[in-house]
């Protein structure tokens, strides 16, 4: 009988720990899909216009610009 809780113990335990791998999977689907959005959102500005980085260099203190230019097609 002890047996037959211990097991049953082990495999609610199992379960819980099923459930919360859902859930963290869940959450890691739900960021992976907010990323996309604002990668894609970023693409089509770039696309439309465009955009300067201006970086500065942890090393040597210079300011770096990076300029990215992009050409949107029309899409009639």
């Amino acid at each position: 009988m002890a047996e037959k809780d211990e097991l049953s113990a082990v495999g609610q335990e199992q379960a819980q720990d099923v459930e919360h791998i859902k859930r963290r999977l869940n959450m890691l689907d739900h960021r992976l899909d907010n990323i996309d959005s604002v990668v894609s959102a970023v693409a089509e500005r770039v696309m439309k216009q465009p955009i300067a980085f201006s970086v500065t260099c942890p090393h040597c203190g210079k300011n770096i610009e990076i300029a990215i230019l992009g050409s949107e097609k029309p899409s009639r």
